[in-house]
């Protein structure tokens, strides 16, 4: 039997094959049928030849026409609500936002204003509107700073203002010394206790350790309500205290915090690990209330962070705006507020005070004659100043390596001898340098019409 008489398995003729000869036998080495072509197709030998021509790919799109829609044919009358109730919906919601953007837009007040001082000190420091301040009494707070007359604390540099701490003259710690600044006619107060001083070796008692510098506008320029403005970059250094803020004129409503005070921006010289904040960390408070004891300074008080950074590596605007009806601080600009504080009540119902003090001493309202912004309603000018150190709790006790303690006895000396660790600090950045200042008076008030 010859391989070529043989049919293929699988093929038609081995079918016809079968059905006439079932006693021939299929050759069980042939190639199946089915496989031909895809051999044949492989193969270098049939390149050349033309394949058969086959449909890979047929499309099952439905035709238009083909089949029939009869739902299209008949519409349901409520369908168009599906569309008609959104766009009813969106309308009206448009028209709520209109409405509330309108009514905000009538409650912003957009006073006007007079420029009162515009100071860029490339005129050095005008002394008919700053006074320098020179005390050595701690300023209520217990500050370790001697505040200073001379150009060594308070200087104009490169048309910019500086306010720069330095140590003390050692021989007046170490030794039996006096300061006596009545000597001079320097004292800027009319207290004893603010002019005079001394070193006393045996109990430990020392003048202050450190100078610095404190100038208010108290002489030359003066707000009742109105703008401020102080462009400003302050100091590096553990333990040191800046300050951008105001006083009244006049204590119209009594001792300090009756008359109202208003810090527009406090920090702490100290890096940002001090777990009350550093020279990352300002702060805006209001200070109110019938008597040191009863200072409500709390319930007005805000704090903002700098974004990766601090207020010691560049310029920031500390800014202040404030009129009959509100008081409120800001940071580079008006909408990025730290403190905001509204006078639609009197100061007196939102103290809640108690009705005597501890040594039984009756409590009464100190602003029942002055507006609700009482007494935030009289004249204010305004301080810039670098302290350091205190005893009253501005620096925590035992935070941060604080070396003294504030009811310590030597508490100033402990300071004095810790130098070592907190004046190189103060090294690089360690003053408020202040690039401008801008006053506006607004108008209606102080002759600006």
């Amino acid at each position: 039997m010859s391989v070529e008489a043989t049919p293929r398995a699988g093929s038609p003729d081995s079918v016809a094959a079968d059905s006439f000869h079932q006693e021939k036998p299929v050759n069980p080495f042939l190639t199946p049928y089915a496989s031909g072509d895809p051999s044949r197709a492989a193969s270098s030998a049939v390149l050349s030849q033309p394949m058969p021509s086959q449909r890979y790919f047929h499309s099952r799109r439905v035709k238009k026409g083909e089949v029939e829609r009869p739902w299209t044919k008949v519409k349901d009358p409520r369908e168009k609500w599906v569309t008609i109730i959104p766009l009813i919906g969106l309308a009206f919601g448009l028209a709520i936002a209109g409405f509330l953007i309108w009514d905000g837009l009538q409650t912003v007040v957009n006073h006007k204003y007079c420029p009162v001082y515009m100071e860029d000190f490339s005129g050095g420091l005008d002394s008919k509107i700053w006074t320098k301040e020179a005390e050595v009494g701690g300023f209520g707070n217990g500050q370790f700073e001697e505040t200073t007359v001379t150009d060594e604390n308070v200087f104009v540099k490169d048309a910019m203002l500086y306010i720069k701490p330095t140590l003390q003259d050692p021989k007046l710690i170490e030794t039996n010394n006096i300061i006596d600044l009545r000597a001079d006619g320097t004292c800027t107060s009319s207290r004893w206790s603010d002019c005079v001083t001394s070193t006393n070796t045996t109990n430990g008692t020392i003048v202050n350790p450190v100078r610095s510098g404190r100038i208010n506008t108290k002489k030359g320029k003066v707000l009742k309500y109105g703008r401020i403005e102080v462009e400003a970059k302050l100091p590096e250094g553990d333990w040191l205290w800046p300050a951008i803020w105001l006083l009244p004129v006049e204590s119209k409503y009594g001792a300090w915090p009756a008359s109202g005070e208003i810090d527009i921006a406090e920090s702490r010289g100290n890096n940002y690990t001090d777990p009350q904040g550093g020279n990352n960390i300002v702060s805006s408070a209001l200070h109110w209330g019938p008597n040191a004891a009863n200072d409500a300074w709390w319930r007005t008080n805000v704090k903002r962070n700098a974004l990766h950074t601090t207020f010691a590596k560049k310029f920031h605007t500390f800014g202040l705006e404030w009129s009959e009806k509100y008081i409120f601080t800001y940071i580079d600009t008006r909408l990025l507020q730290v403190l905001y504080t509204k006078f639609d009540t009197s100061l007196w119902g939102r103290g809640r005070f108690p009705p005597q003090d501890q040594n039984g001493t009756i409590i009464t309202d100190p602003w029942v004659t002055g507006s609700t912004s009482a007494p935030f309603d009289q004249e204010f000018y305004l301080i810039l100043n670098v302290a350091v150190g205190g005893t009253n709790g501005w620096f925590k006790d035992g935070k941060a390596g604080k070396p003294w303690a504030d009811n310590g006895p030597t508490a100033k000396l402990d300071f004095w001898n810790a130098r070592d660790a907190w004046y190189p600090t103060w090294k690089d950045r360690g003053e408020m340098v202040v690039k401008s200042i801008k006053m506006w008076q607004q108008q209606g008030y102080n002759g600006c019409s």
